[in-house]
């Protein structure tokens, strides 16, 4: 039974005033913000700063509501969020946003890891606004790379370093050691990346090494925008059942040119894509056959090459 919801604005106003999180924040979040009241050095006070105290709010009021005003409330918020992002990208050229898709799982002490870094490092010196869902694994990796840009490459591997301490986001001491990272390497201010977590996720921990976090309550809005803001293609790291979700949705993007272009799709890792899950292999057959047309599909095993098919796109 549907019941018919009364609107009262001062209800509303009040229900508004109410909620952990602020429902009409102008523009995009930052670590600080999202961490306010987290002290790296003090572990213990991780479930008291903003993003995990509207977490708990979020999973106390149901993933999916049916409370009206929790709804409203959800959307206004995301609304205004989403408007910072297109601010953001109001200052780039389109084919200069790329993103970076791939697993949570993967660990810091992956070799594949360490590639995305490489990748997106490389990319984001040369004017590439680099775009991940936020969370750990590849999405990490994408934004701990652009985070790094301007620096010697011989600072990944000091970063890695520290962030193998706590190697997986279950790990003890994983925020810590990401905090760790910040103070040992200063952002120097002349780059910026982009991530688009979600509270539907926040058991994932939401990276601190962007320079501009758009975290949405809406998960389906996050990750079509994910998809379509990246004008400039996508590179997929191994991944899992979100990864080949994403590869599909973006291969249909790309056929029915549905924003006017056809975007690089690249794998990254020959065996996983074409093997362990073979997207790859199934893309390139249905394009053979012509089930599929206007796919730029790219597969190598190379960082470097990732780097270059992606700057002569841009060309």
């Amino acid at each position: 039974m549907i019941t018919r919801f009364n609107f009262e604005s001062d209800r509303f106003a009040n229900y508004m005033e109410f909620v952990p999180y602020n429902t009409t924040k102008m523009g995009l979040y930052n670590a600080q913000e999202l961490y306010k009241g987290y002290d790296h050095n003090h572990p213990e006070t991780f479930e008291g700063c903003y993003d995990q105290v509207v977490y708990r709010f979020f999973l106390e009021r149901g993933k999916v509501t049916s409370d009206p005003l929790e709804s409203m409330t959800r959307a206004i918020h995301d609304h205004f969020v989403i408007q910072g992002i297109y601010q953001l990208l109001n200052c780039y050229d389109k084919r200069k946003v790329v993103g970076v898709m791939g697993g949570s799982a993967m660990k810091r002490t992956d070799e594949a890891y360490r590639n995305v870094v490489y990748i997106a490092k490389h990319l984001t010196e040369q004017g590439t606004l680099m775009v991940s869902g936020g969370g750990p694994g590849a999405m990490e990796a994408a934004l701990l790379g652009a985070y790094l840009a301007g620096r010697d490459d011989k600072d990944i591997d000091g970063a890695l370093a520290i962030l193998a301490k706590a190697p997986s986001y279950s790990s003890e001491g994983y925020m810590d050691v990401s905090f760790d990272v910040l103070e040992a390497f200063p952002h120097n201010g002349d780059y910026e990346c982009l991530s688009i977590p979600t509270w539907l996720y926040g058991h994932e921990p939401t990276c601190p090494f962007a320079t501009h976090i758009g975290k949405l309550f809406g998960n389906c809005v996050r990750e079509d925008m994910l998809l379509t803001v990246c004008y400039g293609g996508l590179i997929f790291a191994p991944g899992s059942a979100g990864t080949m979700q994403e590869i599909f949705q973006e291969a249909v993007q790309n056929h029915y040119l549905t924003l006017g272009l056809s975007s690089p799709m690249v794998f990254l890792d020959k065996k996983f894509w074409t093997e362990t899950m073979p997207a790859y292999t199934m893309l390139s057959n249905l394009m053979q056959t012509g089930r599929y047309k206007n796919l730029l599909l790219s597969i190598t095993d190379d960082p470097n090459e990732v780097v270059n098919t992606i700057l002569e796109f841009q060309q």
